[in-house]
């Protein structure tokens, strides 16, 4: 239990006592941290017991207080102010629970619950690399897995592969008119950049022909359907749902280079999942269900044989969900999916990590489910988060103006080889240690950039800024953690120590300010963790191991620990910087960072 939830029930035990009589639940009792300029640690909010107990909030809080402090040894004084009972807890508990806690690897983690869990992420289509967009996703994905694993959570982790569909027919389509048989191996390219080459060159080509068209007089959006590589790429899709055997080759061919070069990407980024699924299996189930959905009549047909749903008694309008020509849309293979998903795992809920651009999508996703009587329609939850934009604007894959994933990677090594170079701070290291430092640093870099912001809010991605040793970035973390490491190994003490060597402490020594500052961060930690599950927000997590890492430079440099006034104070100075850095591991491997021991 936190010492918030402590000091909630010891108010409520107070509350109860001192009013026999009344109901004094324990939702109305807030309690808060101390603001910094105020004596006390925590603050227990006055106002919601007026009405209730007649009384004015200087003598509920004189009352609430004496009680307390006579019947509870947690605390050792307190403070009214405002309507505010600034509470102060002993010194001595605050020792306790570093004693109990600094070696702990799993502080903050919850115990295992049977609530299961799937997050599915990533979702590229086969007809391109992972482009610097898909980034953001893979990211939040990865750690709301780790996070909801750390709550208690049973997760599983998916990726859907979007390898069927008319945009990837655009790329077979460009391939087998402009290639001239050209490979991966042939040309040194990688299979998903090779591929994606041609979706581009599909787009480029399709403009001419739309252009051409529309000079000799045709409507330009008939022009869009009308054009020769167009009509192709939709003849394509046909035989392939038709099952035709060389179109089917191609396709298995194409999207193999393609597989190849996701793997090789995830390595690199540190992404992995434990159970992938392929649009090509699941959309024939999605056809079954709207052939359902048309007997059950939630569905319709129009003239044209294609397939809807009316949601406009829902505030939406109506949606297609199979085309005239019997060929699948998105949403029929997500119908599909999504019935599989539970089917397979009877999940309590079930995570899509899509952009915003995307929310009247799973909208409409889940009502469809609730309308055709699904039980996984109550678990769909979208975790929706806003589009990445560099500072030179907007990306677009058909255009080929999308900066791919493997390079922002690249980008981000270099940058951090380039400032570690700069700086001087290569000493000690092998050439072979370097490397590692690089990736470490520019991965932490990039991951903790697009991980520190609002899921739900649009952000700007600018690489300088998120390597900045000085600033809001994971540098400035690792750089804190190195800085740990290094004096732990001048005390030949491990990162991981043997709890029984600080066993001659003596609990009763009184902290300074900034002893107690870091000691109480270090106590919430299990709060933040599950806040930030509760609200699928990373970003929580970040800001916390920004925050702990600050505090732990103001501390140490007020404070010697080698040179401590006792050897009390240096054992107590030692557990603090040892589970401080025990706990910036944990939260930064949750977002997938390392953190080295030397930098």
């Amino acid at each position: 239990m936190t010492i918030a939830s402590q000091i909630k029930h010891a108010a409520e035990d107070a509350l109860k006592n001192l009013y026999p009589g009344v109901a004094i639940d324990i939702s109305m009792i807030g309690v808060n941290q101390t603001k910094p300029e105020f004596a006390g640690d925590y603050t227990i909010v006055l106002f919601p017991f007026l009405k209730l107990l007649k009384q004015k909030p200087d003598i509920i809080g004189k009352q609430l207080g004496d009680y307390l402090l006579q019947k509870n040894e947690l605390f050792s004084s307190y403070e009214i102010v405002s309507g505010f009972l600034n509470l102060a807890v002993k010194d001595t508990w605050w020792v306790s629970f570093l004693m109990n806690h600094f070696t702990d690897a799993h502080y903050g983690e919850k115990s295992k619950a049977d609530r299961r869990v799937m997050i599915e992420y990533s979702s590229p289509n086969t007809n391109k690399p992972l482009h610097f967009g898909h980034l953001r996703n893979n990211f939040l994905g990865a750690a709301m897995a780790e996070i909801l694993k750390a709550t208690g959570n049973q997760v599983v982790k998916a990726n859907l592969i979007n390898d069927r569909g008319i945009h990837i027919c655009k790329s077979m389509v460009a391939w087998m008119k402009f290639a001239h048989g050209a490979t991966p191996e042939s040309t040194g390219i990688k299979g998903d950049h090779l591929v994606g080459d041609y979706y581009v060159k599909f787009n480029d080509e399709y403009k001419q022909e739309i252009a051409a068209l529309t000079a000799r007089g045709m409507d330009e959006k008939m022009a869009e359907k009308e054009a020769p590589i167009m009509r192709d790429a939709q003849d394509l899709l046909r035989k392939w749902e038709a099952g035709d055997t060389e179109v089917r080759e191609l396709w298995q061919m194409m999207n193999g280079w393609v597989y190849k070069g996701f793997d090789e990407s995830y390595k690199r980024l540190g992404i992995s999942f434990d159970k992938v699924y392929y649009e090509s299996d699941t959309y024939l189930l999605g056809k079954k269900i709207v052939e359902e959905g048309l007997r059950k009549k939630v569905l319709f047909k129009k003239e044209d044989g294609s397939v809807w749903i009316d949601l406009t008694d829902e505030g939406l309008d109506q949606k297609l969900l199979l085309r005239g020509d019997g060929t699948s849309v998105y949403m029929t293979q997500d119908l599909g999916t999504a019935k599989l998903k539970y089917d397979e795992f009877k999940l309590n809920q079930s995570v899509y990590v899509i952009a915003d651009e995307q929310n009247y999508h799973i909208q409409v996703l889940k009502l469809i489910m609730k309308k055709l009587g699904e039980p996984c329609a109550d678990g769909i939850y979208h975790l929706s988060y806003g589009m990445v934009e560099l500072p030179t604007g907007k990306m677009k894959s058909r255009e080929g103006t999308v900066v791919d994933a493997d390079d922002m990677v690249s980008e981000m090594i270099n940058l951090s080889k380039e400032q570690t170079e700069t700086s001087g701070k290569t000493e000690g290291f092998s050439a072979d240690e370097l490397v590692k430092l690089y990736e470490t640093i520019g991965m932490g870099a990039l991951k903790f950039y697009l991980l520190r912001v609002d899921p739900k809010k649009k952000m700007i991605f600018d690489p300088k800024e998120s390597i900045d040793l000085h600033g809001y970035t994971a540098t400035f973390i690792q750089y804190a953690h190195a800085r740990i490491c290094s004096i732990l190994r001048k005390e030949n003490i491990p990162l991981s120590p043997d709890c029984t060597k600080f066993q001659s402490f003596v609990q009763t020594s009184e902290l300074a300010p900034l002893e107690k500052k870091i000691i109480l961060a270090l106590e919430e930690y299990p709060l933040i963790l599950s806040e930030a599950a509760d609200g699928f927000n990373p970003s929580s997590i970040c800001n916390y191991s920004f925050q702990l890492a600050q505090m732990f430079n103001t501390f140490y440099d007020a404070h010697s620990i080698s040179k401590a006034e006792s050897d009390e104070k240096k054992q107590l100075r030692l557990m603090i910087i040892i589970m401080t850095a025990s706990v910036l591991r944990h939260a930064m491997h949750l977002m997938g960072i390392k953190l080295p021991e030397k930098m």
